[in-house]
């Protein structure tokens, strides 16, 4: 006896979403996470799924997202590079950047996007860390602002140059610097934060999304 009453299938897997792979080497496939390095071995590319509800508190909420995530990895000793909203594809997504520093020295940095839908979510993720001789972007940068005026010491203590993008007063965790900030990047190409930002871009521009995602009802957080 036929069962029309059967649950269908669901359609929707890790690769109802499209993220281009650079032509990097596949380390790791599973139905939950695609992951991608570069020759070098230097940074990675990872397409993540989730097929529960999304852990984020909104899509909207701006200020609640920055929060969230300052408590959350300040908790972790790292920091908030970046915190935004952007739309892909029509779909309020939001975009991290986050910095945590390595035991042996030098940061990592990671940069995401969040797409999000009512039950599933699926996280566009770039890794990558500083390896070798570590801090000449932040030295370089410092010493202009020294000489600007911009940064100076008061109490064998440096002024303004660590601070978290969007919440002066919070000082926990591992702080974003000033050389950190985009406007550098463009002097610094080869700077793991300066790949990690382009390299999500790129990313995100090139993201297709398949015919069954028309079909996931919205984030409406």
């Amino acid at each position: 006896m036929f069962n029309f009453f059967k649950k269908k299938e669901s359609k929707i897997t890790i690769n109802s979403i499209f993220v281009p792979n650079f032509g990097w080497n596949k380390v790791e496939e599973t139905s939950s996470r695609i992951v991608w390095v570069n020759p070098e071995e230097s940074v990675l590319i990872s397409l993540n799924f989730f097929d529960v509800p999304p852990d984020i508190p909104s899509a909207k909420n701006l200020d609640f997202l920055r929060k969230f995530y300052r408590n959350s990895i300040s908790a972790a000793n790292g920091g908030i590079v970046e915190v935004s909203l952007l739309t892909i594809n029509n779909v309020p997504s939001v975009k991290t950047i986050f910095k945590v520093p390595q035991p042996e020295g030098g940061m990592t940095y990671i940069a995401s996007v969040t797409i999000p839908f009512e039950n599933y979510s699926w996280v566009i993720k770039i890794q990558a860390a500083e390896i070798g001789t570590t801090g000449v972007r932040d030295a370089i940068v410092l010493n202009e602002m020294l000489q600007s005026g911009e940064a100076n010491f008061v109490d064998e203590k440096l002024e303004y140059w660590f601070k978290d993008p969007y919440e002066p007063n919070f000082k926990e965790g591992t702080l974003m610097n000033k050389s950190e900030e985009e406007k550098y990047d463009i002097d610094f190409p080869d700077h793991p934060l300066s790949i990690s930002r382009k390299k999500l871009n790129e990313a995100v521009s090139q993201t297709v999304f398949k015919s069954e995602i028309n079909e996931l009802s919205v984030f409406n957080k």
